[in-house]
């Protein structure tokens, strides 16, 4: 899948892109939980083999490393896993925060707290998201994944 950055999530990614580095963890996994239904097929082996082979970095780590990583990749830290992410593709990238959230939902990586609640200026985003159909929320997952790193 190519993608581009279109006008419908310029808002969207703005917006995420604000927010401090825990609360988009958070609306990646809650933005996981409202697409994964919908994410079939398993994508191609060229970008499901180099996505997992980031995301088996994580599972040799602490919970707190774990959490740790995925800050550091979204701040750009230059260590093994955050220059292991930046090699890959966008797409790949993607299947990276989507096996993360996985490994979320199985135990193997780091929850988000139970009550955990995002701060009360992410409702904008939401309803921003909401408005977007299947094809542009990936999009958008793609261009913010894409920026990371």
């Amino acid at each position: 899948m190519t993608y581009t950055v279109d006008e419908a999530t310029k808002p969207a990614l703005e917006t995420f892109q604000r927010f401090d580095v825990d609360t988009q963890l958070a609306l990646l996994w809650f933005g996981y939980l409202d697409i994964k239904e919908q994410l079939k097929p398993a994508p191609p082996q060229r970008i499901e083999v180099p996505a997992k082979a980031v995301f088996d970095l994580f599972l040799d780590l602490s919970p707190e490393e774990q959490l740790q990583a995925q800050r550091d990749i979204i701040n750009g830290a230059a260590n093994n896993i955050s220059q292991a992410y930046n090699a890959l593709s966008a797409n790949a990238r993607l299947d990276v925060w989507l096996l993360l959230a996985e490994g979320m939902e199985n135990g193997s990586i780091i929850q988000v707290p139970p009550d955990y609640q995002p701060p009360a200026e992410t409702d904008e985003f939401v309803a921003l998201i909401k408005k977007l159909e299947f094809e542009q929320r990936i999009n958008f997952m793609l261009t913010a994944v894409q920026a990371m790193g």
